[in-house]
């Protein structure tokens, strides 16, 4: 299976084992990645651990749960890294079907780090919207080459 985050890598080689703590993320876009995979995977507990002890008591396990498991996350795509500043940030653009509507979160995102480990701490978004509705016969929006209907789309 391919990483959810987009790299081409699979998944076992690129975001998993960062998720599983087997490798920690070297840089804010790698943590940013596995941000993204993970809420593509529905690792909740990750996402809480990664997000900056100041920030983690604005955070619930369940609320991020239940955020991960309405959404199927289908795209993603880096746009600017600013690494060697006094605030990293990344600029993404993250693409999710939610009932059976696409939308576009774009977002640039600001990471810490504490006890050698990168971190989320917040971000601002610059756009949030839908895209598009989805019909159940019209191309899947995750590339698969399927239907929306026999792939992403979560309505029973």
């Amino acid at each position: 299976m391919l990483c959810p985050c987009k790299s081409q890598k699979p998944f076992n080689e690129c975001c998993q084992p960062i998720i599983t703590y087997k490798l920690k993320a070297q840089s804010p876009e790698q943590l940013m990645r596995s941000r993204y995979s993970a809420y593509a995977t529905k690792q909740a507990q990750y996402i809480f651990e990664t997000y900056a002890l100041s920030s983690q008591k604005e955070q619930s396990i369940d609320d991020i749960a239940n955020w991960a498991e309405q959404c199927r996350w289908t795209g993603l795509t880096i746009l600017n890294t600013l690494a060697s500043t006094s605030m990293p940030t990344v600029e993404f653009i993250a693409y999710y079907v939610q009932g059976n509507s696409l939308y576009q979160l774009h977002e640039v995102s600001r990471f810490i780090q504490e006890d050698s480990h990168w971190r989320y701490l917040d971000g601002d978004i610059k756009s949030h919207h839908m895209v598009q509705k989805l019909s159940r016969n019209d191309p899947c929006p995750c590339a698969s080459n399927k239907k929306f209907k026999r792939c992403c789309d979560l309505s029973p």
